[in-house]
């Protein structure tokens, strides 16, 4: 077997609208419609899909352990890292770290640290 590529992840959230609020209006990612329902919203992130599912929704087809704010997830923003700062800034957004020099899949980029409403760190990045 040989695996191409990761298609989607699912974050578990305590807030549905509040978690797609973030995700939508702060990252810009479009929400999918036909792929959304009143248990889980679905946001395009590229290539891949990002879904969000609130910890209680029962599926037998979920991980065992869901834990709200345990995600640690890099998303990769053809913008300057200035510019990027500055829309965060607007958001009110908290940057916890960075930037700083990281190495990625495609090799060294600059990444920022943010946590979104549950507590989920995500990173942020720009390839040079």
């Amino acid at each position: 077997m040989k695996i191409k590529r990761l298609d989607h992840i699912v974050l578990t959230v305590s807030d549905l609208a509040q978690a797609e609020r973030f995700y939508h209006e702060v990252f810009d990612m479009p929400v999918i419609k036909d792929q959304t329902t009143e248990d889980v919203i679905t946001l395009r992130c590229g290539h891949q899909l990002i879904r969000l599912r609130k910890a209680d929704k029962n599926s037998d087809l979920r991980a065992n352990n869901q834990t709200i704010g345990a995600a640690d997830i890099c998303i990769v923003s053809g913008d300057k890292m200035s510019d990027i700062e500055n829309h965060l800034k607007s958001y009110f957004v908290n940057i916890v770290a960075g930037p700083m020099t990281k190495m990625g899949s495609e090799g060294e980029m600059t990444s920022i640290y943010l946590r979104d409403y549950d507590q989920n760190l995500i990173e942020i990045s720009t390839y040079k």
